[in-house]
């Protein structure tokens, strides 16, 4: 039997090396994006957006929620309350949103994986950085709450925290901020989607089944807990 999955900001970035990932284990991959060429064309933040993609997907058995955005870079008494606002709107939101409408089919026939993209922002702060941090730790918590929600469903959810990868939303990040936080890296250098992407396959698969509202960091040795 075929999978489906639908992976959330898939036309760049974490979410195209994701795509392409499973796309390779024969999984059939949809991905939902703004961006041209997406195969469900919504904004992640509009809940009547997602209902109306879930509405053309048929059933979905992984979903991979990988959109998200930066946000302002300025230290929080200076950040914009509409920057804030759109920050947690596709990083929280966009997430809430997108598990909303398609977690309920995976409940009904008893099989799922959710993975979440957080970040290590979301457990240390980066500084110039609190609407991100801030959401990313939501998305933490989020996960969590739902893996023990899910729990004897046979549908797991999990998330990620990656530190810097190399990627175009990192590209557009001040050099300033992106230049403090690759310096946290033991490791000495910036991570590949590709290397993300391999975690995202095997939380999307069978080989997973004793995990759930886990956080799995990949940062290169930055995680501290």
């Amino acid at each position: 039997m075929t999978r489906t999955a639908v992976i959330t900001g898939g036309m760049s970035g974490l979410g195209a090396a994701a795509a392409a990932r499973l796309t390779a284990d024969g999984i059939r991959v949809l991905t939902l994006d703004l961006a041209d060429g997406a195969d469900l064309h919504a904004d992640v933040a509009d809940p009547e957006a997602v209902r109306a993609a879930a509405a053309t997907t048929g059933p979905v058995d992984i979903l991979v929620n990988s959109a998200g955005i930066v946000g302002p870079n300025a230290p929080l008494w200076q950040v914009p309350a509409d920057g804030w606002a759109r920050t947690f709107a596709v990083n929280v939101t966009g997430t809430f949103n997108t598990c909303r409408a398609w977690v309920p089919g995976m409940i009904e026939r008893g099989w799922g994986r959710i993975v979440n993209l957080a970040s290590i922002a979301g457990k240390d702060g980066n500084p110039n950085m609190s609407p991100y941090s801030a959401s990313k730790a939501a998305v933490i918590a989020l996960t969590k709450s739902l893996g023990k929600e899910l729990a004897t469903t046979g549908v797991l959810a999990n998330a990620i925290a990656p530190a810097v990868i190399a990627t175009p939303m990192n590209a557009d990040t001040d050099p300033a901020a992106l230049g403090h936080i690759t310096g946290l890296i033991p490791m000495r250098r910036v991570g590949r989607a590709e290397e993300v992407a391999e975690l995202i396959a095997w939380l999307a698969s069978d080989k997973v089944s004793f995990s759930t509202g886990a956080v799995y960091d990949i940062s290169g040795g930055r995680a501290v807990y």
